[in-house]
């Protein structure tokens, strides 16, 4: 292979690497099938399929190509709730919510890149950098009979188009007529052009020319010579072998067993709007990492928030440094509740598939909400995660027969856990 061959091929690999979440975005947009500009609301607390046990969620897909959106939201009285907003390329750019506009009847003018209309009075505009973005609501949620107070919040939420009459464009789409193995870099091609990143990514993004990505009108990779063809397949399949591997190398130490990135999601280094936090500590300093970063977000956590909204230390062993498992008994033990302002708990999954666990009491966390949880005689809170259930189950928190992954969530959590003070307790074997 030439040197030009070997320099495509690493500038295939590296806009695999940077294209990789925005398409991986846009994909989830599309599967999620409803309309534009109109909330999914998740109804029933029994449905937990990957789910979080404390939350219920409202997802909206939003397109503002017909221009600005209203946003209104419900007075939540005290309860913990955010609305986050994320951008074609996954970066989080917006909070609203308990954490940032506290808890009254709000309302937000949305308005589209390059809005240059009228502001409203009332109503606080938030900027949305591309013209698709996904939205996402999580409303605190005790329990089912807790259900139907959430759901009144969430029947109140309202998205309205400030020009209902003007047609959507919704996603671009790659040309028809590109070889399969070259799909990927044409629908990157499509999506760059239909959602322009900031002036700095459109600098970095000029890289990328000699692979055919910023080219207009029809595409390049329809009738690509052979070798190209080859060249760019090349940089593909190294860079989808490469991304495996650094989404299993690119988190924190272990901290007792768990593992808590702080800042996996701290990429977005362009656009902050109410919510986010422009400061050294929360953005990082290099663009490449950060696209580095980016892609293994999007490869292990499509679309999670930020450390300072929640956080969700995870744990597969136990503090003997094996593997957690439902032929045993453990105990978790807190000297003193998890530092968060909103809330906390412990959620239990089944490994590998991660799929809440069937049980008996219908448990499937135990946290600061859970009612009559019994303190030691010390202050201390112990919880026992095992299997079967025992003759006082009312710290138990049920696990499965096999392998599982227990999650400690953090709603607005503490300045001691932002700081990496706090360390979840090991679980130990009894």
């Amino acid at each position: 292979m030439d040197l030009r061959a070997m320099d495509l091929t690493t500038l295939a690999a590296e806009a695999f690497q940077y294209g990789y979440p925005l398409l991986t975005s846009l994909a989830a947009v599309e599967r999620d099938g409803g309309a534009y500009n109109t909330f999914t609301h998740q109804r029933r607390f029994e449905d937990r399929r990957n789910a979080n046990p404390d939350l219920l969620y409202s997802t909206a897909r939003l397109d503002l190509s017909g221009g600005p959106l209203w946003l209104r939201i419900p007075d939540t009285g005290d309860r913990y709730h955010v609305l986050q907003f994320i951008d074609a390329w996954t970066d989080n750019f917006a909070y609203v919510g308990r954490r940032t506009t506290d808890t009254g009847e709000r309302e937000f003018l949305l308005v589209p890149p390059g809005w240059a209309g009228r502001e409203a009075p009332g109503a606080q505009v938030i900027r949305i950098p591309t013209m698709v973005t996904t939205l996402i609501g999580r409303f605190a949620c005790r329990d089912p009979q807790d259900a139907a107070e959430v759901h009144s919040l969430q029947d109140a939420l309202r998205i309205e188009p400030m020009y209902p009459q003007i047609p959507l464009d919704g996603l671009p789409h790659p040309q028809a007529g590109v070889p399969e193995d070259l799909l990927f870099f044409e629908a990157l091609r499509r999506s760059m052009a239909a959602f322009p990143p900031s002036p700095a990514e459109r600098r970095y993004q000029r890289r990328f020319a000699p692979i055919g990505l910023l080219e207009p009108g029809t595409s390049p990779y329809t009738a690509a010579p052979r070798e190209f063809r080859e060249t760019l397949r090349d940089g593909l399949a190294a860079a989808r072998e490469d991304l495996e591997e650094q989404a299993t190398i690119r988190h924190a130490g272990l901290v007792n067993g768990w593992t808590n990135d702080l800042h996996m999601f701290d990429y977005n280094l362009d656009y902050f709007e109410i919510g986010t936090l422009d400061t050294p500590e929360w953005t990082m300093p290099d663009r490449d990492e950060a696209h580095l970063m980016r892609a293994v977000a999007a490869r292990t956590g499509l679309w999670g928030n930020h450390a300072y909204e929640a956080v969700a230390p995870t744990v597969h062993k136990d503090h003997d440094g094996e593997r957690l498992s439902g032929t045993h008994r453990y105990e978790l033990r807190f000297a003193e509740p998890p530092p968060a302002e909103a809330g906390w708990s412990v959620a239990m999954y089944d490994a590998p598939g991660s799929r809440p666990v069937p049980n008996q009491l219908d448990r499937h966390a135990i946290g600061g909400a859970t009612p009559g949880l019994r303190r030691d005689p010390d202050g201390s809170l112990t919880i026992r995660i095992q299997h079967e259930r025992p003759d006082d189950d009312t710290n138990w928190l049920p696990a499965p027969e096999g392998g599982f992954r227990p999650v400690l969530r953090m709603y607005q959590p503490g300045a001691r856990v932002l700081r990496g003070e706090f360390q979840p307790p090991p679980i130990v074997r009894v």
